[in-house]
């Protein structure tokens, strides 16, 4: 299924969209909002559009070419060096989010030689992993700002860019609810505001019509401002699709890599940044490279945090590169990274941001990314929507976890934040999506989980070339909607690397696309399931044996993922790629044992050890008290939502 033949139409053709008004064709309204597609579940949506099985081989062109590979990549870097003869780089990329990915992507259409380094064991590690996936169109930004200037020129990208990469991407569109005529004012200001950032299409629904769109929404809605063009894409996918295709086209990728020092000889704009990082291992795998431990006492160990509660690292070796142009997209370390050439403009004040994530009974809840009107502090709200692989998501909260102490002038830890009790949080997400969606079952909760926002001190996103430093540009400290944004930045950093003097010329053999790691199924249709573990490779066939049941992931896929690109070596890794262990059980040993099956997978197609292959970090940002739910957890959830009680968070909104 990695070719799956070319498009003889453009899905541009495809839309079901009236653009002169907002409004859908009364034909489609049906179609599209009383039965609501599944990504992968019969079908796919390639930008923006929904295709059947039966169109996907016909219509998606997923060339892929040079994507597949007999074996997988070393560990902790990919098979590429991209370094010119003298060891060199043209540009270096700190952090492979969705930013960072993003950038590489583009750089990789050229000839310049570009080297990713990111601390985690994997790209798309921290903030970009836990949020909501939503392309905003950019209505609710404020005009004149970096957030204003990138959100919906982003925006407009994601349907052409789905159709090379295929990460999934829907156009679902959003409604912001009001409830009171103050609310509709609100609606009023936020229609104009999106018109001055240029954003198209947006229209005011009233209460007849809203419910004929979202039927559960709560019936004390009386209108809603509806943006056609925001759309729904799953975060980590998106940002593997970007990172797999860089590579694929000769960006050189080393993950581990924790940058500590940057340096530079003289001011002058032709003049190399060194750039200091400490590359780490796990323990047992450092213990057998004789190269690393000779090197690491000098260098210490690791310990890193990509998102709340995971720490991961272990001993460490220095490591030096040499780049002319250096572009900073460290997310939440971001500050940490500017300060390293003189750059202390800007702080990063992390915002917890907890979810709950509901199965997929409950996803018909919603058929938009619904939002509550406006918060004037803290943003956008907590809000309810269907992710595109059909679960319903709450949240997320907006905590702050710093605070100014008054007497010293510095950030400190909130110490509120930090100990607030994982019930209170619960029960928050709870009591506000309620207002949104009455009648959402909570018992049939499956998963919770935190990201960190890179919020800072400016109140924007910091972007574009430092001033005294010839070469080195900030792409930091980038918040929501920085997904939606990604695209439209990616695109001015390439151009504010022509105007510091980088070369950019066209490879003429860049391949612009990339095949979609899954297939789509209908039913378990050619699908081989082993309930024993011990029968785990009983199916000889890998396109049909089943290593994860709630999700239908096949071995071929898991061994798919693990020769792309990118290196592999944990079960978290093929979870983002797969969704092996995101389903109904979360990977219930006494379920089907899908984790110990992909850990086997990778064992084999890695050569590690089985014992030495990553797996699922607990408790990470869990709020439930164990991996897998019993009855009495989800009976617990209930309560808290049944219950009725108001809740107030410290740094949160009211």
């Amino acid at each position: 299924f990695h070719h799956l033949g070319n498009r003889t139409d453009s899905t541009e053709n495809l839309s079901i969209w009236n653009w002169g008004d907002g409004r859908m064709d009364d034909d489609t309204m049906d179609k599209v909002h009383n039965k609501r597609n599944v990504h992968g579940d019969g079908g796919l949506y390639v930008g923006g559009v929904w295709l059947d099985t039966s169109e996907v081989a016909e219509r998606i062109k997923a060339r892929g070419d040079g994507a597949h590979h007999d074996r997988p990549c070393e560990r902790s870097q990919s098979r590429v060096c991209a370094a010119k003869p003298d060891g060199s780089y043209d540009v270096i990329i700190i952090g492979a989010g969705c930013i960072g990915s993003a950038i590489a992507r583009e750089l990789s259409k050229t000839t310049a030689s570009v080297l990713i380094l990111e601390a985690a064991d994997d790209v798309t590690q921290g903030a970009t992993k836990g949020n909501s996936g939503i392309v905003h169109a950019g209505f609710d930004d404020k005009p004149g700002t970096n957030r204003a200037k990138y959100c919906w020129p982003g925006n407009q990208l994601f349907p052409a860019l789905d159709r090379e990469l295929h990460f999934g991407f829907e156009r679902a569109g959003s409604l912001v609810i009001a409830k009171t005529d103050d609310d509709v004012k609100a609606l009023v200001e936020l229609m104009a505001r999106g018109k001055k950032n240029g954003v198209k299409n947006l229209r005011i629904v009233l209460r007849e019509e809203l419910l004929l769109l979202e039927p559960h929404v709560d019936k004390d809605a009386i209108a809603a401002l509806l943006a056609p063009d925001a759309g729904t894409i799953t975060p980590y996918e998106y940002t593997i699709a970007l990172a797999e295709n860089a590579v694929q086209n000769g960006v050189e990728l080393r993950l581990r890599r924790e940058v500590v020092a940057i340096n530079k000889r003289g001011a002058g704009a032709g003049e190399l940044f060194s750039v200091e990082a400490r590359h780490w291992e796990t323990p047992s795998v450092a213990e057998k490279l004789p190269a690393f431990q000779a090197a690491m006492d000098a260098a210490g160990g690791v310990a890193w945090s990509p998102s709340p509660g995971t720490v991961m690292g272990g001993p460490a070796v220095r490591e030096v590169y040499r780049a002319r142009h250096v572009i900073n997209a460290g997310g939440c370390v971001s500050d940490k990274i500017a300060a390293m050439v003189g750059d202390t403009s800007f702080k990063v004040k992390p915002r917890m941001g907890e979810y709950i994530l509901l199965s997929k009974a409950e996803g018909p809840k919603s058929r938009h990314v619904l939002f509550p009107a406006p918060h004037p502090v803290y943003g956008k709200g907590v809000i309810v929507q269907t992710t595109l692989w059909g679960n319903l998501i709450l949240g997320p909260t907006a905590r702050d976890t710093l605070k100014k102490d008054e007497a010293s002038g510095e950030y400190v830890v909130d110490q509120a934040v930090r100990d607030e009790k994982t019930d209170d949080i619960m029960a928050y997400i709870l009591m506000k999506c309620r207002k949104l969606v009455p009648n959402f079952n909570a018992g049939n909760t499956i998963h919770t989980f935190a990201g960190v926002r890179a919020k800072n001190t400016t109140g924007d996103w910091v972007i574009g070339p430092l001033a005294g430093v010839p070469g080195f540009i900030n792409a930091a400290s980038i918040d929501s909607p920085g997904i939606a944004a990604s695209p439209a930045i990616a695109l001015d950093i390439v151009t504010m690397l022509q105007a510091a003097g980088l070369q950019t010329i066209p490879d003429p053999k860049f391949i612009p696309y990339r095949a979609p790691i899954f297939r789509p199924k209908d039913g378990y249709k050619g699908l081989k399931m082993t309930p024993d573990i011990e029968d785990a490779w009983s199916c000889k066939d890998p396109r049909s044996n089943v290593v994860c049941k709630c999700e239908r992931v096949t071995e071929a896929e898991v061994v798919d993922a693990c020769r792309r690109s990118l290196p592999i070596d944990s079960t978290q890794a093929i979870r983002k790629r797969t969704r092996a262990g995101m389903g109904h059980c979360q990977g219930d040993p006494d379920n089907y044992c899908c984790e110990q099956r992909v850990a086997a997978i990778i064992a084999r197609e890695t050569g590690l050890a089985y014992e030495e292959v990553g797996t699922r970090p607990w408790p990470a940002s869990s709020m439930m008290p164990k991996r897998i739910f019993d009855k009495a957890d989800l009976q617990h959830v209930r309560e808290l939502n049944e219950d009725g009680r108001s809740v107030t968070l410290a740094g949160a909104a009211l």
